[in-house]
């Protein structure tokens, strides 16, 4: 069973946050919101913070923008994850992925089916690894950040985290592109 190793210290990461709306802005970005409090509250950095709309080609330039940004180790979009036509945070994030971590989506379905039951179906929440940087993508309601953010993410973004966490293995997303 997962544990928190107090033995370890506390590693923060510095994570961006992107909000896909065609509606939202920074004033009501509440998903926005939801994730910054929990990451600051945990004890990791915002590194980033941006709300662009639905548009596949505006969403991946950012994306790649902070992949290649050595201050940000995480990327955390919310929004754009459902079924409708504007929905393409999804594919965005695809267009910029290395290696897709494919149980994320399956967990974060488990997660869901346990809260809202089976309408969990309908999303198409998804993580992957570019540059050396995790990218998740999540539904964009505040209750589906709160549940990625306290049933997933959270644990797997702290170090001390047992048996094993996305952290510790951060120095070595990128090993490939070092070796000769």
């Amino acid at each position: 069973m997962s544990r928190i190793d107090d033995t370890r210290e506390f590693m923060p990461v510095r994570i961006g946050v992107l909000t896909v709306s065609d509606t939202r802005g920074p004033e009501d970005d509440r998903s926005g919101d939801t994730l910054v409090e929990r990451l600051e509250a945990a004890g990791h950095t915002l590194a980033a913070r941006a709300i662009l709309p639905d548009d596949r080609a505006l969403i991946s330039a950012k994306l790649r923008e902070w992949v290649s940004d050595s201050g940000v180790d995480v990327a955390i979009s919310t929004g754009g994850t459902g079924l409708t036509g504007r929905d393409v945070s999804v594919e965005a994030h695809r267009d910029v992925y290395e290696k897709e971590i494919d149980a994320f989506g399956t967990v974060f379905t488990l997660v869901s089916l346990q809260k809202i039951g089976t309408s969990a179906v309908q999303s198409r929440a998804t993580a992957g690894v570019a540059g050396g940087t995790y990218l998740f993508a999540l539904p964009g309601s505040p209750s589906a950040c709160r549940d990625a953010w306290d049933e997933i993410l959270g644990p797997q973004l702290d170090y001390r985290h047992r048996p094993c966490n996305f952290v510790e293995i951060l120095p070595r997303l990128d090993e490939h592109r070092r070796r000769k």
